[in-house]
Parts: structure tokens; C-alpha cells; sequence
């Protein structure tokens, strides 16, 4: 509520608060487990983790969809890229959970930078063209 006005702050005011709450607990998720911390935090963080870090490089990559689709999309891609670690790691008998979080993690942070570099590849593009 504002308290000048009475009335409700739309939900868009409270997302960078949100998004930052979300980086937080992801990122510690993923130190839990590369530290090997025995803390009762340690899965559900992790957890949180492994579906949003995929899922957030997996959006930046979907940026032509609308936002719902896009989310959608996003996170059962973030599943399949968790999916396809655990059993490529399997299939070559190199399990290990720090190995599984490092490698969601590598192959989260190439999506993002191949999605960065392919938008500001195209803005260039379209900046020398006019």
C-alpha cells in the first residue's frame, strides 16, 4: 500500500526485490552445495538452484515470446538442461553432486552469454543499417 495515496503498488514496483531475493537464495544454493555445507537449507536452496539458474539463461535466450510463454518455456527447458546433466554425467560414470551443480551452473552461464552476444550482435547489425 502507498501509504500517501491508499492504494496498492502495482506487482512491477516489488519485482527487482523479488528478483534479488531469488539470486540470493540461488546463489547460495549453489555454494551449499560446491562447499558441501551440511546445512538443512542445503537441498531445498540447491533445488531452487538448479531450476532457476537454466530457466533465467534459458528466458534471456526467448526474448521474442510474451512473458507467460516465455516463462513456461523457460522452465521446462531448465528441467530437460537438468535431465541431460545428470545423465550424460551417468553415462560416463563422473556423478558427483558438486559435479552435477557445476555443470547446470557452466551450462547456464554459456546460454547467458550466447543469448548476450546474440542480442548485441543483432542491435549492431541494426545500428549499422540505419
Amino acid at each position: 500500500m502507498d501509504e500517501r495515496t491508499g492504494r496498492r503498488q502495482p506487482l512491477g514496483d516489488s519485482l527487482p526485490v523479488v528478483a534479488g531475493a531469488a539470486a540470493a537464495i540461488a546463489g547460495a544454493g549453489w555454494a551449499l552445495a560446491l562447499a558441501d555445507i551440511g546445512s538443512p537449507l542445503r537441498a531445498p536452496f540447491t533445488l531452487f538452484f538448479l531450476i532457476v539458474a537454466p530457466a533465467c539463461a534459458l528466458a534471456a535466450a526467448l526474448h521474442g515470446l510474451d512473458p507467460l510463454s516465455r516463462s513456461v518455456v523457460a522452465t521446462g527447458g531448465a528441467v530437460a538442461v537438468d535431465l541431460l546433466v545428470a545423465q550424460t554425467m551417468l553415462a560416463l560414470h563422473i556423478w558427483t553432486v558438486r559435479g552435477g551443480v557445476a555443470a547446470v551452473a557452466a551450462v547456464s552461464l554459456l546460454v547467458f552469454l550466447l543469448a548476450h552476444v546474440r542480442r548485441h550482435r543483432s542491435r549492431a547489425a541494426r545500428s549499422r543499417a540505419s
